[in-house]
């Protein structure tokens, strides 16, 4: 079977690029198609991979105005020519579903979601421009959507992330989608084998829509401890909204360093409004309690922790003392990660092309 991966670009490894790794591991000999990609940057099982971008990939410091091009985007994605293939994955985010589909192939779209600069986060990504510049992007947005849809027309099987984006997939784009759970390499976190530390931990990039506003500002001068893994561009902001030395920023980290910080923190902060959420898993299998913002697909993987219904620093602070009255069995936290394990996706995802491959005399939708 000639399988060909397709994801929106690779420049990190965050959670679509785990989902690609794993994609990597079941089919060693499929081609990924991007639109550009770091190489370097990349877990050595998708460096092995070959990897064919798009001519993004040779403008001069494309890395970093790259999201400035979302416009030209849906057209780049069409520019990238499959061929000798029978089945296409594309895990999208962004355009990758869009990507123009071989004669007779089978296209199988694993969404992360649909796009969130698009379809509900706006304010998130553009509040911060001015009224004049957003009222400009507003024709671009809007055939954009057009074009989002549209790109439907080419999936034969449509699977997703979470129920909380399946939810979103049938508003936005009125069709339905299967619930496969991404990733996490529970294998690689463990239970601590010494007392934890006094600290609670942020693990985030720092960026607009993950909020680590919040958990800075609540925990301003409070007394408590909070360490900040992950870097992003609003680093330089955040830093400057800590008035005190209980909070401390400690940049990327590697994975045996996460996996230390987990394994000695009081608890996990996790703000955003996440889609799925692979962080409080990983906390989770190192049998840290997650205290969480109570929306998204959290909802689906924290089944014991401490939620809130705001993202305010009050209701931040008020969730930390609820979590402080109460216990938490380290073993119970990880067992309940372990449904998630890459071992299990990667189980079904083999099950699942088996099913989606078509019979004899079925038709593809070839675009």
């Amino acid at each position: 079977m000639r399988v060909a991966l397709v994801h929106d670009w690779l420049i990190h490894m965050r959670g679509g690029e785990k989902v690609l790794e794993a994609l990597a591991e079941v089919f060693p000999n499929a081609t990924i198609y991007t639109l550009l990609s770091r190489r370097e940057r990349l877990s050595p099982s998708l460096q092995r991979m070959e990897i064919k971008n798009s001519l993004l990939q040779y403008l001069p410091g494309i890395h970093h105005y790259y999201r400035w091009l979302l416009p030209f985007l849906p057209l780049v994605i069409r520019s990238l020519r499959i061929e000798d293939t029978d089945v296409v994955i594309s895990v999208s985010h962004c355009v990758a579903k869009g990507v123009r589909i071989p004669p007779g192939a089978t296209h199988i779209c694993y969404c992360l979601t649909p796009m969130r600069y698009l379809w509900g986060f706006e304010e998130e990504y553009f509040g911060n421009f001015p009224r004049w510049f957003r009222a400009c992007l507003e024709p671009i947005f809007q055939w954009l959507r057009r074009w989002d849809r549209d790109a439907n027309l080419t999936i034969n099987h449509f699977y997703c992330i979470s129920k909380y984006v399946r939810k979103r997939i049938e508003r936005v784009y009125s069709c339905e989608a299967k619930v496969i759970y991404p990733p996490v390499d529970t294998s690689t976190f463990e239970l601590p084998d010494s007392p934890r530390d006094d600290y609670y931990l942020v693990v985030s990039a720092l960026t607009p829509y993950k909020r680590a506003d919040v958990p800075i500002q609540a925990f301003n001068g409070w007394g408590r401890k909070l360490l900040i893994a992950g870097e992003g561009p609003l680093r330089k902001k955040y830093e400057n909204l800590v008035e005190t030395d209980n909070i401390r920023f400690l940049g990327k980290v590697s994975g045996g360093e996460l996996k230390a910080l987990y394994q000695k923190a009081r608890a996990l902060i996790f703000v955003p409004e996440e889609d799925f959420g692979i962080v409080p898993l990983e906390a989770q299998a190192c049998g840290t309690p997650v205290i969480a913002y109570a929306r998204g697909g959290v909802l689906e993987t924290v089944k014991e922790g401490v939620f809130f219904n705001e993202q305010t620093p009050d209701a931040l602070r008020q969730a930390v003392l609820k979590f402080e009255s109460l216990r938490f069995d380290s073993q119970k936290l990880r067992q309940q990660s372990l449904p998630f394990d890459k071992k299990e996706f990667k189980h079904k995802i083999k099950q699942t092309i088996e099913k989606c491959l078509p019979h004899k005399n079925e038709p593809s939708r070839s675009v």
